[in-house]
């Protein structure tokens, strides 16, 4: 009986370390079969991404925004604002749609102005991509790292909006929407339209007592009046009781001009008794430093931003933009300070 029972739990002996064998050997395939994986996946992200080195965060940022569907949007968001927010909180934010993301389109006008403007590279890390349309959202993840997919329900934002039509309009207060969520999460931002040329650093011009702080077609000379022709291209805006009311009493007043865009509808609302009651602080931008062809800074030694306004047409658009930048590579070559500044443009924008 002894030998029977030894003979048996030898036999049980060999078995487990079979099966353990066996166990460390699909381990091992296992292992290998995710480093090999992995490996693959690094080579295609330094392949789509040759210039960028790849942290964690890199790496963490790209599962996120590579499949926008499986997270819920509030969450998706606010991790791409808390990985591009600067020390003061405060981010860039932009809108993409296809046509505007195109190759040798709009978007890559603005990625370049960030590249040879004047203190401006350092801010791109800063910049958040909203973009409109799953187009648009697979051409900005390929050249930028903050790129938010904007899901968007009844209307199809992927084609060139021409000014004031429904679609351009609805556009418009889709984006004032996603705005008060930026805010409500406690986030401060310049928001700026993508037509938008950045030519030096605007944040040492920001003005230190305003909440809302808002670029002009034309400027009058006074920071404070609503006589400056306002346009919503460029805005800065602090998060706070104040702005965020304000935001949501803009956006609720659509309900009243649901034919106008979200320009028109704040130049309706700016002398309400209640913008004074909830206490906000608005400012206007001087156009020698924030500026557009609508009215072009007259000074390129202050000058921080060009925006493509007054303009309709993205053909005249990217023509005109092109050479704002190439006016600015060739002030950039100089060795002395410019007396005169002239313009390039706008030339096509200017023709009916």
């Amino acid at each position: 009986m002894n030998s029977s029972s030894s003979s048996s739990s030898s036999s049980r002996r060999k078995f487990l370390d079979t099966g353990f064998a066996i166990g460390q050997k699909e381990i091992i395939r296992i292992l290998i079969l995710f480093l090999v994986l992995t490996a693959s996946c690094l080579f295609l992200y330094k392949t789509a991404y040759p210039l960028q080195q790849l942290s964690f965060n890199n790496l963490t940022s790209l599962l996120a925004s590579s499949s926008p569907e499986t997270i819920k949007p509030d969450i998706a968001l606010r991790k791409i604002l808390e990985n591009a927010s600067n020390d003061n909180n405060t981010v860039i934010i932009t809108t993409l749609n296809q046509a505007w993301a195109e190759p040798k389109s709009i978007f890559d006008l603005f990625l370049e102005s960030f590249r040879i403007g004047q203190g401006t590279q350092k801010l791109l890390k800063h910049v958040v991509v909203v973009c409109l349309d799953p187009k648009a959202f697979e051409r900005c993840t390929q050249l930028h790292s903050n790129c938010y997919y904007l899901k968007t329900t009844n209307t199809d934002f992927s084609g060139d909006k021409a000014y004031n039509t429904p679609d351009y309009v609805n556009m418009m207060w889709r984006r004032i929407e996603l705005l008060i969520q930026v805010l409500e999460m406690g986030f401060n931002f310049i928001f700026t339209d993508t037509d938008v040329m950045w030519l030096r650093d605007p944040f040492p011009r920001l003005y230190p007592d305003g909440d809302f702080q808002m670029a002009c077609d034309k400027y009058f000379g006074n920071p404070t009046s609503f006589d400056n022709w306002a346009n919503g291209g460029f805005v800065y805006v602090r998060s706070n009781n104040r702005s965020i009311e304000f935001y949501k009493f803009w956006y609720k007043s659509r309900q009243n001009y649901s034919w106008l865009h979200d320009q028109d509808v704040f130049n309706r609302i700016k002398n309400d008794p209640f913008i004074s009651k909830i206490g906000v602080k608005i400012r206007f931008f001087d156009t020698v430093y924030i500026c557009g062809f609508c009215e072009p800074s007259k000074d390129i030694n202050l000058v921080c931003t060009m925006h493509g306004n007054c303009c309709l047409g993205l053909e005249k658009k990217i023509h005109d933009l092109n050479l704002i930048l190439d006016d600015w590579r060739k002030y950039m070559s100089l060795s002395k300070h410019v007396q005169n500044t002239t313009w390039s443009a706008p030339l096509r924008c200017l023709e009916k």
